[in-house]
């Protein structure tokens, strides 16, 4: 995904905003060198893993996928819709490095045990690999359900080695905060970007802890561009436009989000993103201005 409009808040082109938005711990993520920013062991995952994740349903092809692995990208999210292009590559790069990929997948309806491990099974079998490392339930309310049924097949599924993480796509943030508690959850994958930052006041401060300093559920990010909304320039607004890139800094810059999935159509998309994360966390002034912009464009 694109900004049809540049430059990017890293250019410095765009005027200040009055105070900060960004809390203590944003402000202290933007000192840490860029490789710390974009790579993480992340507990919830059982991974080391770029934190630019890479979503495959939105275009991208065989080649452009390869090249994404090429350039460190590891953590990837395959589903069964509209992933034809990349099937064969996503397979492959399997074959050629299991262990240091991360496979995130998830079934279209889930509202019962049995539905959940034909999902699982499907995606196996079709990638031709043994295992899956996060499992989800997609749009836990809407698409699915967190039932016994539901939770008890991912336990049964995690013991059997089909899959290695129990995860949950959501929208409802209190409901999120809550079933994060569940022990036989691992991750969250969860709305949040500058138009709906909800999930600083709903779901980050109630993330259960492992151990000292180590949190047990893991957190992905999605629908960074509000839907390209946050890279599209609104009527009337004289200001800079974010990237797409911009998008998913204001995501990594938070210390709650381990991973924050981009969608990109083509390979120049792909890279350009890329690129534009490699410049590191927001400075408290891009902060406050992606926050201005996101409440101008919700």
């Amino acid at each position: 995904m694109r900004a049809r409009t540049v430059p990017s808040l890293s250019d410095g082109n765009f005027p200040p905003s009055p105070g900060s938005a960004a809390t203590g711990a944003r402000a202290r993520a933007s000192e840490k060198p860029v490789n710390e920013f974009l790579q993480r062991d992340v507990p919830g995952i059982g991974k080391h893993v770029h934190r630019l994740g890479l979503a495959c349903n939105y275009g991208i092809d065989a080649k452009g996928f390869s090249a994404g692995l090429e350039r460190g990208l590891n953590y990837v999210m395959y589903t069964s819709m509209r992933t034809g292009k990349v099937r064969s590559a996503v397979a492959e790069g399997l074959k050629k490095n299991r262990e240091g990929l991360v496979l995130a997948s998830g079934t279209t309806l889930g509202y019962f045990g049995g539905s959940v491990r034909r999902g699982v099974e499907s995606v196996l079998k079709t990638l031709g690999t043994d295992y899956i490392d996060v499992f989800h339930l997609f749009w836990v309310g809407v698409g699915a359900a967190y039932s016994d049924a539901t939770r008890e097949a991912m336990v049964k599924l995690k013991e059997e080695g089909k899959i290695r993480r129990f995860g949950i796509s959501i929208h409802d943030r209190p409901r999120a905060a809550t079933l994060a508690q569940d022990e036989a959850l691992d991750l969250l994958m969860i709305r949040y970007n500058a138009a709906h930052p909800g999930a600083e006041r709903d779901i980050f401060p109630h993330l259960p802890a492992k151990e000292a300093g180590d949190r047990r559920t893991a957190v992905v990010a999605y629908t960074a561009t509000s839907w390209k909304k946050l890279i599209k320039r609104p009527s009337s607004w004289e200001e800079p436009v974010p990237t797409a890139a911009d998008c998913y800094r204001f995501c990594l810059s938070s210390p709650h989000v381990d991973v924050v999935l981009t969608g990109p159509s083509s390979e120049k998309e792909l890279e350009e993103n890329i690129e534009g994360v490699g410049r590191g966390p927001l400075s408290a002034e891009e902060d406050a201005f992606m926050r201005r912009f996101g409440d101008r464009v919700k």
